[in-house]
């Protein structure tokens, strides 16, 4: 990534606010790094030209990435070719492995509808379940809240790092997913579901 990057966007989609939590602790992480960051709802972002890199995250609702996440990148999928893009979503009611790779699936196929967008980094976090803000019969579910943290704490700090270099000429950085592998943090595989690739 660009090591000039100063201002970052991380815009949200969310239906009851458990991502825009995530995504304001996402922000904390980066402005501790000394970026100047800016969190927004997505849908209320016009253009990114004030913005150096873009975070996005979204929830996963029934199978699906939340429709303003998408939106998103189609409505600034020229401007996003030329920036950096780092994406999260919530979704999974546990870290279990089935749990997250059909999260991560449910990503990666959001993803694909808009092929021209090639994020860095993206991750799954697990999602909150609050049956007092659900319609029946949804509102009969256990309450529960997955996410994890200290996981995503970290994954904000790996975004940073990120952002303060340039993945060309390290080699790329590492993926953590389900197999350990080398990242700023030692994390349980099954507790940070992160992928970074170099982009071209």
């Amino acid at each position: 990534m660009d090591a000039d990057c100063k201002r970052v966007l991380v815009a949200y989609a969310t239906k009851h606010g458990s991502t825009r939590e995530v995504a304001e602790i996402v922000g904390a992480g980066l402005s501790r790094t000394g970026l100047e960051t800016v969190v927004r709802p997505a849908h209320e972002v016009d253009g990114l030209e004030p913005y150096d890199a873009v975070v996005l995250g979204g929830a996963l609702y029934t199978g699906r990435w939340h429709r303003a996440a998408v939106a998103f990148l189609r409505r600034h999928r020229r401007a996003l070719r030329t920036r950096p893009l780092a994406v999260f979503a919530l979704g999974p009611r546990t870290l279990d492995d089935a749990d997250v790779e059909g999260a991560r699936a449910q990503l990666g196929r959001a993803l694909e509808k808009v092929p021209e967008v090639v994020p860095v980094a993206t991750a799954v976090f697990g999602g909150v379940i609050d049956p007092t803000k659900l319609r029946f019969p949804f509102n009969r579910m256990e309450a529960s809240d997955a996410r994890d943290w200290d996981a995503i704490r970290a994954w904000a700090g790996d975004v940073a790092e990120a952002l303060a270099g340039n993945p060309h000429e390290r080699g790329g950085i590492p993926v953590a997913d389900s197999a350990p592998a080398p990242m700023s943090r030692e994390l349980p595989p099954r507790k940070l579901r992160a992928t970074f690739t170099g982009r071209s």
